[in-house]
């Protein structure tokens, strides 16, 4: 036990180490470390690290998928759910297909449940190494949310594949109706008990008298509830947890008080950081446990077996990315109308961004080693070193040449959409021009009411300002802070202000989350 926490320690010591290095090498950390695990891993003495897949699963999955569905945008999901279900679903189910068939004329004695088993493997890209690879990359909002929908979904499907690939390679035995029904059956299932624990512990929130440190615990544990129920109902866990995310973030605001968000956020951001980082170090550390018991012979076909695998998923993308972006605009004109066409470049990115991770290796190493009747599982170190090249070839390879890519191709913004900063300034000016309209109505108006609306009454002319600025030649960075302490009734007006706003589905929920974040943190200096 105390090994074990010395080494826990020691990996994050490390992940904070390769995560400092980061921004002055110009590699996003994920890549940094899988390559810092692997270099470790090398290392004379270090001991090698085994994980129990079943741990990836349970213990960091959960939360991963909960933060990235809380921080993502509800409308934005739903308004490109066409375009994230195509590459949640279809585009995982087509990758399974072609690798399935594939891998069965490539590799000698590969069966087609092997094959449709490597492919539930590789086939999910992973979201949190292309958002830290983007991360200070312009790239169209529209992209991001893809991307981030995605990966909020097709681990999901993936790991149904795998599943039922898995019982086909045990059983000797596979029913396609049958599978396609009990698919539908585990994605609802999953879906309807994220949604019903959802709003159990949103009652929950809502009707006990919490504290902020009770909200965050509860907001620790509500993803862990969520992945265990429903796997115990043989539901997909992992739909649960992204639905039940999804329906308490887009209530957050009506049952977290300013305390709770800024202690929640805090708390998250601090675990996240942890995961992330551990997941992406245990990739490179598995290596030596991967390819222990290989000969050379047989590790060196692995490897090449691998790299023809990664140039085909890598191939695969780009053939399904441009007919989805475009087929459905060419047969409904109601699409044409709504959305405009992302042309060439930003399927190019997209295509490009399709970087495997961690799900893909905890689906690997969950394999058994034997069959029920005692032989062993055919093919599994193959499958494993497949797998890592796959992983190390889009992560790296692609992870390193995405930032190039999308300055190389110029991507822009098609959205008719305001840009961040310009609807900032809108919805700061609107807040401002709540109080002021409060103030006014008063009828005798005391020195202090008479300063603050003056105040009040600047910050709103600089606010226009800056605006117009935005319109004009210069392009200006510097804008006003109400970093004030402001009166309790002046916060309240103004997150009215953002609730009809919120309302209005005309600003970005992140631009929304940012102002209500400002008045958590001057409530916050108020309080104490």
């Amino acid at each position: 036990m105390h090994h074990d926490l010395l080494l826990v320690i020691g990996l994050l010591f490390a992940v904070s180490l390769f995560t400092l290095l980061s921004p002055k090498l110009r590699i996003a950390y994920p890549i940094l470390l899988v390559l810092g695990g692997l270099g470790i891993a090398f290392i004379p003495g270090i001991p090698h690290v085994r994980v129990d897949p079943e741990l990836i699963f349970l213990i960091f999955l959960p939360p991963l998928l909960y933060e990235a569905a809380w921080f993502t945008s509800w409308r934005e999901f739903w308004k490109w759910r066409r375009s994230i279900s195509m590459l949640a679903f279809g585009l995982v189910f087509f990758t399974s297909l072609v690798v399935g068939y594939f891998t069965t004329w490539l590799i000698p004695g590969f069966t087609l449940g092997l094959g449709f088993l490597l492919g539930g493997i590789i086939s999910p890209p992973d979201a949190v190494a292309a958002t830290s690879v983007l991360k200070g990359v312009h790239i169209p909002k529209r992209a991001t949310t893809i991307l981030e929908g995605e990966s909020l979904v097709n681990d999901a499907s993936s790991l149904i594949v795998f599943r039922f690939a898995l019982a086909a390679v045990m059983t000797g035995h596979f029913t396609p109706h049958l599978a396609v029904q009990q698919f539908f059956i585990v994605s609802l299932g999953g879906i309807a008990a994220g949604l019903a624990l959802g709003s159990v512990i949103y009652l929950l929130h809502r009707t006990l008298p919490t504290t902020a440190s009770i909200d965050t615990a509860m907001t620790l544990m509500s993803p862990y509830l969520m992945y265990i129920i429903a796997e115990e109902f043989h539901a997909s866990g992992v739909l649960a947890v992204v639905s039940g995310g999804l329906f308490l973030s887009y209530r957050s605001h009506a049952f977290l008080d300013h305390r709770s968000r800024v202690q929640a956020y805090n708390v998250w951001s601090t675990l996240i950081f942890m995961l992330n980082g551990l997941v992406f170090i245990l990739i490179g550390l598995e290596l030596p446990d991967i390819v222990g018991d290989m000969d050379p012979h047989a590790l060196s076909e692995a490897i090449l077996y691998g790299l023809v695998v990664s140039a085909l998923v890598i191939a695969i993308r780009f053939v399904w990315m441009y007919p989805a972006a475009h087929v459905p605009r060419l047969l409904f004109p109601s699409i044409r109308r709504s959305q405009p066409s992302p042309g060439w470049r930003l399927p190019t990115v997209l295509s490009w961004a399709g970087m495997r991770g961690v799900v893909s290796l905890a689906s690997a190493l969950s394999i058994p080693n034997e069959l029920p009747n005692g032989d062993p599982f055919p093919h599994r170190p193959t499958i494993l070193v497949i797998t890592f090249v796959v992983i190390l070839v889009t992560l790296v390879g692609q992870g390193l040449t995405l930032p190039w890519v999308v300055r190389k191709l110029k991507v822009q913004e098609v959205d008719p959409r305001k840009p961040e900063e310009e609807q900032e300034l809108l919805l700061r000016g609107r807040m401002v021009r709540a109080v002021i309209d409060h103030l006014e109505t008063i009828p005798e108006k005391t020195p202090q009411i008479e300063r603050t609306q003056q105040h009040f009454l600047h910050l709103e002319q600089n606010y226009l300002r800056s605006i117009e600025s935005l319109h004009g030649t210069e392009h200006t960075e510097q804008r006003d802070d109400t970093n004030r302490a402001y009166a309790r009734l002046l916060i309240s007006l103004q997150r009215s202000a953002l609730e009809s706003a919120r309302k209005e589905h005309t600003f970005d929920l992140e631009v929304i989350r940012k102002m209500e974040s400002n008045l958590d943190l001057e409530e916050t200096r108020l309080n104490s």
